[in-house]
């Protein structure tokens, strides 16, 4: 259970930073990590609302596509600082 926790935590990190360095935003690792899990399950949402699903790889890719989303929507809601 923890060592889950853990892997997630790391994998949101991983997602925040990819996704920052696409969306060009400058945040610490906290802000990325928070960022990242929330977009990986934004990201994973939307892939099941249509049916998009796979392995390792492609649940990564979702993952950073949902961590993009959320950033583009953060900076739609929160302006340019994000």
């Amino acid at each position: 259970m923890i060592l889950a926790i853990i892997l997630e935590i790391l994998i949101g990190a991983l997602v925040g930073w990819l996704a920052g360095i696409f969306m060009k935003s400058k945040h610490g690792f906290w802000i990325n990590c928070l960022v990242g899990i929330v977009g990986s399950v934004l990201g994973g949402w939307i892939a099941g609302l249509i049916g998009i699903g796979g392995g390792l790889i492609v649940s990564l890719i979702i993952s950073v596509l949902g961590t993009c989303l959320l950033i583009f929507l953060l900076r739609l809601i929160l302006g340019k600082k994000w």
